[in-house]
């Protein structure tokens, strides 16, 4: 994904949150963001393997993770997803895990009603979230209200002037869309675009390292279901 958002001219890194919590790499993957992101919130996964939330919020597979991640990483890693806040915003755009009026909760946008609802909970022009792992994108404005629950891979989205968006990103570590290739936006300032990117990758070499870990199963058979 790193080298895609390069090769696209990305030039900053903006994390939504659940960076750990799944795969067998959770150190590697907090320290690349320390060197690359400009700015980051977290998500339930953070909030659990810190021990700041009830893991029986979690089902039994993640909660194993969750567990397994807590132990795997180091003091120093521990100080640094905790300062990550539940939102925070970078210019126009919002940035939350979950949803932007209550992200404790951890709310799941998936109806076009979801994220319609969600937009009293911030009040830039844009929103980012992820969370479900499903990309999605809302929006409002003077024409009138529109979603689109399954944008295509690689969409352009133009941001009109007038309208306001609710943009969900999807997962780069484990897309629930029935596709398997890592999922990422890039917002574009000049062109007014949000981006939205697949990226392909060696899925059978994560699900070995997972298994390998001794973490469950279906953490590494879902990767190939894109589910």
């Amino acid at each position: 994904m790193l080298a895609d958002a390069a090769q696209e001219g990305a030039q900053a890194v903006v994390s939504l949150g659940d960076v750990v919590g799944y795969g067998a790499d959770p150190a590697a993957c907090v320290e690349r963001l320390a060197e690359r992101a400009v700015s980051m919130v977290a998500g339930n996964h953070e909030h659990g393997t810190l021990d700041l939330m009830d893991l029986d919020w979690f089902n039994a597979v993640a909660r194993a993770a969750v567990l397994w991640t807590r132990e795997t990483l180091s003091p120093d890693h521990h100080r640094f997803l905790e300062a990550w806040p539940l939102s925070t915003s970078l210019e126009e755009a919002t940035l939350v895990h979950a949803s932007p009026g209550a992200p404790e909760e951890w709310e799941y946008l998936l109806s076009a009603d979801d994220g319609f609802a969600a937009f009293a909970g911030f009040d830039t022009r844009l929103c980012f979230i992820g969370h479900s792992h499903r990309p999605g994108a809302w929006s409002m404005g003077s024409s009138g209200p529109e979603h689109d629950p399954a944008p295509k891979a690689f969409q352009r989205i133009p941001l009109e002037p007038g309208r306001r968006y609710l943009v969900n990103v999807g997962s780069v570590g484990q897309p629930r869309d029935r596709d398997p290739r890592a999922a990422y936006a890039i917002w574009d300032r000049e062109t007014r675009t949000v981006r939205l990117r697949r990226v392909a990758y060696d899925v059978r070499a994560a699900a070995d390292k997972i298994i390998r870990a001794g973490l469950p199963r279906a953490l590494a058979e879902r990767l190939a279901r894109g589910a």
